[in-house]
This record gives C-alpha cells, structure tokens and sequence, in this order.
C-alpha cells in the first residue's frame, strides 16, 4: 500500500470511490460532482480541496486507487486554523485491511504538520464500524451539536422570500 497527495490523473477514481460511497449511504442520485469539477476545483489557482490516495497493486500488477482521504481547511473563530476531513473512503473489497487506518493516521500527521487545533468531520449514526473507529481513535462524538445544511433548491427558494 502507497498513499500520496493526489494529482488531477487521480480525481476519476477518487470520483468513482465518492459513487461508491453514495451507494453505500444509500444516496447514489446525489452525486452530482463530475471529474472535471474535481480536477478544477482541487487543482486550480486556488484549490478548495487537497486528498491522500492510497494505491495497491491489483491483480494486473497495476497501480489502483483504493481509497482517499479528502479534507479542507477552516477557519474557526475558537481555535483558528483546522482540518475538515470531508470523507474517508475505502473500497469495500479492501475494508478491514489497516487501509482506512492509514488513511486516517495521514489526516492526523497533516493537522500535526500543519498546526491545526482541531480536525472534524461527520459521520452518519448508523454507520456503526465508522462510529466506533472513531471512537477508539479517541475522537470525540459530539451529541449536542446537529449538522445544519441548505441545498440549492433551498437557498434558491429562501433568496426567493427575500
């Protein structure tokens, strides 16, 4: 296993793991992102995003993507400068190797490297694996705090009332 920043020829698989991820939490029609809009806004003039890849040899004895760390940075006015992880995906076939660990463990030595006071992320309830990785990691799920969101169709309608 190799993990490495990941550059524009990467974003059609980091793509196909983000279909995958989808799947899995059951929203397959929600992705919308295509790869140019990946290769744009992660590698542009200002990228809004940077991801770790993590490759193994398949059976051809070639190269493959097998699952990505995708983060941001944000600003907080408590603790300044962190890391938003944004997803953590491993293929299925490749879960419960370490490969997810590592992946993680990337996203921890870059917030050190960096300075960041804090990384954050989401994750869904019913995903119990995820729930108690995290957990074992040390991180804190935080019960009391509720993910706000406004799709497009709902700031277009809220700007309508205006």
């Amino acid at each position: 296993m190799n993990i490495r920043k990941g550059n524009p020829e990467d974003m059609k698989s980091v793509l196909g793991l983000i279909q995958e991820l989808a799947i899995f939490e059951k929203e397959p029609e929600a992705v919308v992102i295509t790869e140019e809009d990946l290769v744009r806004d992660g590698f542009g003039e200002k990228p809004l995003f940077q991801v770790f890849v993590a490759e193994v040899e398949n059976e051809e004895k070639q190269k493959e993507i097998v699952g990505i760390a995708l983060y941001y940075y944000r600003y907080s006015t408590w603790k300044g400068k962190t890391i938003h992880l944004e997803d953590l995906i491993v293929k299925e076939k490749m879960r419960g190797t370490g490969l997810g660990s590592a992946l993680y463990a990337e996203i921890m030595k870059q917030g050190k490297k960096d300075g960041v006071r804090r990384v954050e992320w989401n994750v869904l309830a019913w995903n119990t694996p995820a729930v108690n990785f995290y957990k074992n990691s040390g991180a804190k799920i935080l019960d009391d705090w509720q993910v706000v969101q406004m799709d497009e169709a709902g700031v277009n309608a809220f700007l309508e009332k205006l």
